[in-house]
């Protein structure tokens, strides 16, 4: 499995009800199962290059902002939301974390203050392989190589954050 494969996976996860991110990591990881292990354990990695990817202080900000705060596990949470969102939104946030403002379904959040976080897509790959072996997915069969991270600005302070993520900052303020 490549990362085009992957992405595949996420997408057609997401076409029944693309809003709903534990429904789509349960797709996805039903379509996962029913490859062969060698795929699964391939996801495994991949999904974890796409955190690694994603491990930016910009993006961590705009997850404060649309979660009302972010710890270490919470931002891997919101990162596994993002994920779900299919590659277009993932690389486009990567790559400006407040074109998040644009999405309905964060909009809409924003009006009722709801969290963006998906845990279990963490877990996608190692749910995978239990349903296609019964057996636990191998700890040594991934590694995490996340890089060192850059915070731009105070995420407390509401006006550096507002120069930072304009869009976010209007639709979130509260």
């Amino acid at each position: 499995m490549d990362k085009q494969q992957f992405w595949d996976v996420i997408e057609e996860a997401r076409r029944p009800g693309p809003d709903d991110a534990e429904a789509v990591v349960e797709r996805a990881s039903a379509l996962l199962a029913a490859r062969p292990r060698q795929e699964i354990i391939a996801a495994q990695q991949l999904l974890w290059d796409l955190m690694a990817e994603s491990y930016r202080g910009d993006l961590w900000g705009a997850a404060y902002l649309i979660n009302g705060g972010c710890s270490d596990d919470g931002f891997d949470y919101f990162r596994g939301w993002l994920i779900t969102r299919g590659r277009e939104v993932f690389e486009r946030a990567v790559a400006s974390p407040d074109s998040l403002a644009e999405l309905p379904v964060v909009r809409a959040a924003a009006a009722e203050y709801e969290e963006m976080e998906c845990e279990g897509t963490l877990g996608l790959a190692w749910d995978a392989h239990l349903a296609a072996t019964g057996e636990q997915l191998s700890g040594d069969c991934y590694t995490i190589a996340y890089p060192e991270i850059v915070f731009g600005w105070d995420f407390e302070d509401a006006q550096a954050t507002a120069r930072e993520l304009p869009l976010l900052s209007a639709l979130y303020r509260r």
